[in-house]
């Protein structure tokens, strides 16, 4: 049976796997917190200013008004209910909201290649590359489920 110091592992009595865990948390929380604020951003961006969001040449209209709408109807509640999950420190709901935050990410970096738009594909896949290996980390930390 391990010893009272063994079982403290690091200072202030955690183990090892709780210290592990608490690391995988706060950088997955992080890794998606920017991830929602950003994505939210330019939902917001093209609800309030739209010609920051349509291609160079393009002119605002009521299709990207109403795009503006689909992006944010997807991206603010996704936002609000990972910041829930970071701020109830709930590593299972944000492993969850990350990758579907991450997955997101990724279509929106297909859409940027489709539309033959560099910086609409490089940052999604940036994004969601640093998301996906959040998760994998968060994921690798968390004890078995039952």
């Amino acid at each position: 049976m391990p010893n009272q110091t063994e079982l403290a592992g690091s200072p202030g009595g955690t183990t090892p796997q709780a210290s592990r865990q608490s690391a995988s948390m706060r950088w997955a929380s992080w890794v998606t917190a920017a991830n929602v604020v950003v994505a939210s951003g330019f939902a917001v961006a093209g609800l309030v200013k739209p010609d920051l969001v349509v291609p160079a040449g393009s002119m605002p209209n009521s299709a990207s008004a109403i795009f503006a709408l689909y992006a944010s109807a997807r991206t603010l509640p996704l936002a609000v209910f990972s910041l829930g999950a970071i701020y109830r420190r709930a590593p299972r709901a944000l492993l969850l909201l990350g990758s579907l935050a991450g997955v997101i990410q990724g279509l929106d970096a297909l859409v940027g290649m489709v539309g033959h738009d560099v910086g609409k594909t490089i940052g999604p896949l940036v994004i969601a590359a640093f998301e996906f290996r959040a998760m994998r980390r968060l994921a690798v930390s968390l004890p078995p489920s039952r």
